[in-house]
């Protein structure tokens, strides 16, 4: 038997999974031909809060975002800042324009497609946060190099958040769990792991909704934990300290 190849999704540069199930509805067709086209990340370039929303301030991205309910949450909590929101499932997309269209969010763009893609093309240290939820677990070993939390995506993610900003991320697949600290306990000189005992991963933090799949989740009798982690300073050279800016919506953990 050969060894598996080594890599990530950043090496990788393929998408694995379904990219659409069921046809969509006509009003979410709809918002996909109109809407999506006025509020979707430019396809080449720097992607910065000024060329997505002509003017500076703070930056989210989520990747992955499922159905959009995450998203659509945070940007109406936080209308001052921009989210930037990238999902390779057409459905997902659909139904974050639905989001979007109903709750008319002016702070949303979306890009349909390979999220690192786009990441890579943030300038580093301009992210405030970003956002890992529930991904594909891929449990089999041999498909262990297709998952988020690996090597290559985390020194993308660290590079893109600036001092103090935030990485969020959660599951409900034990293999999974265990796969994503064993690679943070790899990257602590870029991420402080910000935790006050059990709790802290256990329990939903403030300004965190809950999806619909991660009701399914409990439903099924699954555990969900919640991790939350910092970008360091040291790491990036810089010799002063970092405060972070504070989330109207972090629950003051």
């Amino acid at each position: 038997m050969t060894a598996h190849k080594p890599g990530d999704p950043t090496t990788l540069n393929r998408l694995y999974g379904r990219s659409q199930g069921r046809p969509l509805r006509a009003t979410q067709q709809a918002l996909v031909e109109t809407l999506l086209p006025q509020i979707a990340v430019p396809a080449e370039g720097s992607v910065t809060s000024e060329r997505l929303f002509a003017r500076p301030a703070p930056l989210h991205f989520e990747i992955g975002f499922g159905a959009g309910e995450h998203l659509a949450y945070r940007a109406d909590l936080l209308p001052d800042h921009g989210f930037i929101g990238a999902e390779p499932f057409l459905n997902g997309v659909a139904g974050a324009l639905v989001h979007v269209d109903e709750q008319q969010l002016a702070n949303v763009r979306l890009h349909h497609g390979d999220a690192l893609e786009v990441l890579a093309r943030v300038p580093d240290g301009a992210l405030s946060f970003v956002y890992l939820l529930h991904p594909d677990p891929w449990p089999k070993a041999r498909h262990a190099k297709r998952r988020m939390m690996n090597d290559g995506p985390l020194a993308l993610i660290a590079a893109k958040l600036k001092p103090g900003g935030e990485f969020r991320f959660g599951t409900d697949h034990p293999v999974y769990l265990r796969h994503a600290l064993m690679v943070m306990r790899r990257h602590t000189d870029a991420f402080e792991w910000l935790v006050d005992g059990p709790q802290s991963w256990q329990q939903r933090p403030g300004g965190w909704c809950e999806t619909r799949y991660e009701r399914k989740a409990r439903l099924q009798g699954h555990e969900v934990w919640y991790f939350r982690f910092r970008r360091t300073v040291a790491s990036l050279g810089d010799p002063g300290s970092a405060t972070r800016r504070d989330d109207p919506g972090a629950g003051g953990g």
